[in-house]
């Protein structure tokens, strides 16, 4: 296995999520500030948006729009001409606070609903799902029996879509059918408690590993084949940027479970070039 060096190029920021690629500039959100920014390839930043709710994940829609996911009150805002509107109301839907998320290329959100409400309980079980808005907002529930649905991709053919399960330790490799629906493959290892991904072009996943301080890409059998690691950081998410989608965004913090509860954290994000480019989305 390889060794990279993260170069640091944002820094300062509470618990960053949620990293896209989009108009030539890195977007995430900080859950904690509560507000959406983005970093162009120096590192210079930009405060776009805030929010009277925690937001997580984030999307691109077709349009350009970009989508952000708001925690407990379970809505997706849609961000344009620096405003924000209504996209989609998940909470008839959702049976617990909803976390991360992904929007593929045909404009679809895939929303991760843990089926618990935040702080977890120590009982917690299976009951997180994947829920599926189209672009006609029709909702619906594709993937059950998830432990703590975390960071999810889909490839650039629509026909393949992971999720993390940060829980179960674990990626759930799911096929995506035409109309969206999801249909379990297998499990793959991935190191403990993984967060955020992203797929590069042969199919590897680069999971953001909470619970071993490190960023890991293992192959489409689950094979580890490099690990970035970090020293006293736990791994939160990861995207791919840059004009040939070689440079790796790592966003990393320094906390703990314990930590966030007192919101306590410090964020950063490097990046590390990478041989195989990223592909699908994020």
């Amino acid at each position: 296995m390889s060794e990279a060096i993260l170069k640091t190029v944002f820094d300062g920021g509470k618990y960053f999520e949620a990293p896209r690629w989009h108009k030539g500039r890195l977007w995430f959100v900080d859950c904690m500030a509560r507000t959406l920014l983005s970093i162009g390839p120096s590192g210079d930043s930009e405060q776009h948006a805030t929010f009277d709710d925690t937001p997580c994940g984030t999307g691109i829609l077709p349009d350009g729009r970009l989508i952000v996911l708001t925690m407990f009150r379970k809505q997706l805002l849609a961000f344009a001409d620096g405003q924000l509107s209504l996209y989609a109301d998940l909470s008839d839907i959702a049976t617990g606070t909803i976390d991360d998320m992904i929007v593929d290329g045909l404009g679809r959100a895939f929303v991760g609903d843990l089926g618990f409400n935040l702080p977890p309980p120590p009982d917690r079980g299976a009951d997180g799902r994947i829920i599926l808005v189209t672009t006609d907002g029709a909702k619906r529930v594709v993937a059950e029996g998830l432990r703590f649905p975390n960071g999810i991709a889909v490839t650039a053919d629509h026909k393949r879509l992971v999720v993390a399960e940060m829980d179960g330790e674990c990626l759930a490799d799911y096929d995506l059918a035409e109309d969206g629906s999801l249909h379990l493959r297998r499990k793959l290892a991935c190191g403990r408690e993984p967060d955020g991904i992203c797929l590069d072009r042969d199919g590897a996943v680069w999971v953001a590993s909470y619970g071993e301080d490190a960023f890991i890409k293992v192959d489409r059998d689950g094979v580890e084949r490099q690990r970035i690691a970090l020293e006293g950081r736990r791994g939160i998410a990861c995207a791919f940027g840059g004009a040939d989608r070689k440079t790796l965004y790592c966003i990393s913090a320094v906390t703990s479970p314990g930590l966030l509860r007192q919101r306590k954290s410090s964020a950063r994000i490097d990046v590390v070039e990478v041989e195989t480019p990223g592909s699908g989305y994020p």
